[in-house]
């Protein structure tokens, strides 16, 4: 479905455009710039959710175990249902899908608040309502991530739209957690999944006023469910590249991403504050993770993007080490946000990385593994650290979660030589490696390998 790229004039003048027309250049496409509109608003409310979510468990429980029961419980799903989310996706139309997802997120939502402001919620029916949300984003975050790539005509225009996706992500990461926690600290949690119900109408909105043309239904009968799954984890384990990405966000995911899950502990155990803290913290992750995309959303190419996901990746590591020994309130807000950027940065390149070089007809099923072990893995994080936190304490469950951070940073930079020549095929390709063939011809002369 070729999606319609309006007039960009007022996007890129005639002439150099500037750096910051640039790097909304992805922008230029109608069907692209609903989505951005939609999701920037909607995604507030989920965040507000999030925070409001956690502070909740944490107020009715104390319990450190408990808020990575209810972690794990929203984020199981993913990991169990991926690969055959994926493959269904590959099949489905990807914006009805879409459409499905949000209203259901909504309905989620409006159940939340209406326990909540009601007075009757427990910790059991935040753990199903969690649960319920885990299978709605089973199918809606692989899908989301396939659609992105119909909605942007132009390849070159993909990692700017990956990129503004992160930003769009990370600016609700910074807005939707302050104001949960004025929200929660004035008038409760329920307000907050009040919001968050009707920000969906944003997206579901903008979905809707989309410009899409239908294809024909193909008359070839569908494989079997278990060929296209089969197949497309043979795809995955085969490919250099794209297996050592999942890998690393996988490990990424287990034992440093479940950081968010103990931040209730840290702003009132620790830092010794409420609930304003708690939105400071994760603002201050937003603000690192902002940076971050508005970064790579600059970024005129791909190439590079292997190097820079060790190096985010120390940055995550190293910002979560740091924040486990701090006991003061600025202190923690700089590492915290360190951490945020260097964990939207390896995040953000290794989707940018997988989305340049699978095959069209494979995306759904290899964006599935992606979200399977980006919010697959978190669940058994959410559990692992919580069980932790209850033993050693949360600063110390950070701080081994950011060694093994670097352990996995340095394991991909050692494999970086490998990947390097998988990818190299696939940029000539795709045509992004005729750009710099004579920088290539001359590094290898000097016989140094060329940037992936």
């Amino acid at each position: 479905m070729p999606p319609r790229k309006t007039d960009s004039s007022d996007i890129q003048p005639q002439g150099e455009p500037s750096a910051w027309r640039f790097a909304l250049r992805a922008l230029a496409y109608r069907n692209y710039r609903l989505f951005f509109g939609g999701q920037s608003i909607s995604l507030i409310g989920t965040w507000m959710t999030k925070i409001a979510t956690s502070w909740l468990v944490y107020r009715l429980t104390g319990s450190a175990f408990l808020l990575g029961i209810v972690g794990f419980a929203g984020q199981i799903p993913a990991f169990v249902l991926a690969p055959f989310a994926g493959v269904w996706i590959d099949r489905w139309d990807l914006h009805r899908t879409l459409v499905v997802t949000q209203v259901l997120s909504m309905i989620q939502s409006f159940a939340l608040a209406g326990l909540a402001l009601s007075g009757i919620i427990t910790v059991q029916e935040i753990i199903w309502l969690s649960v319920a949300q885990g299978l709605i984003n089973a199918f809606d975050v692989p899908a989301r991530q396939a659609f992105v790539v119909e909605m942007i005509e132009g390849r070159e225009d993909l990692s700017n739209a990956i990129a503004l996706n992160s930003s769009m992500v990370n600016a609700a990461r910074l807005i939707g957690p302050s104001v949960a926690g004025i929200l929660i600290a004035g008038v409760g949690e329920g307000y907050c999944f009040l919001i968050d119900g009707i920000s969906y109408i944003a997206v579901i909105i903008s979905l809707l006023a989309m410009e899409i043309t239908r294809h024909a239904s193909s008359q070839v009968a569908p494989k079997a469910m278990w060929h296209d799954l089969h197949e497309g984890w043979s795809y995955v384990v085969h490919s250099a590249p794209i297996r050592s990405v999942l890998l690393l966000l996988a490990l990424v995911s287990l034992v440093g991403m479940p950081y968010t899950v103990l931040m209730p502990i840290f702003a009132g155990g620790v830092l010794h504050g409420g609930p304003h803290t708690l939105g400071f913290l994760m603002g201050a992750t937003g603000v690192g993770a902002l940076a971050a995309a508005i970064f790579l959303a600059t970024r005129k190419t791909v190439l590079g993007l292997g190097r820079i996901i060790p190096i985010s990746t120390v940055m995550f590591g190293a910002g979560l080490i740091g924040f486990s020994f701090s006991r003061s309130l600025p202190l923690s807000l700089m590492l915290i946000l360190l951490a945020g950027a260097g964990m939207m940065e390896q995040m953000a390149a290794s989707n940018t990385i997988l989305q340049t070089i699978v095959d069209d007809d494979k995306r759904g099923r290899v964006m599935s593994f992606y979200s399977m072990a980006f919010m697959g893995m978190a669940p058994f994080g959410s559990l692992l650290a919580g069980t932790a936190a209850t033993r050693i304490g949360a600063p110390n469950t950070l701080l081994t979660g950011g060694i093994l951070c670097l352990g996995g940073a340095a394991w991909f930079a050692s494999y970086l030589p490998v990947i390097r020549e998988a990818v190299r095929p696939i940029y000539r390709r795709l045509g992004i490696l005729p750009e710099i063939a004579q920088a290539i011809e001359t590094v290898s002369l000097l016989q140094v390998p060329p940037e992936d």
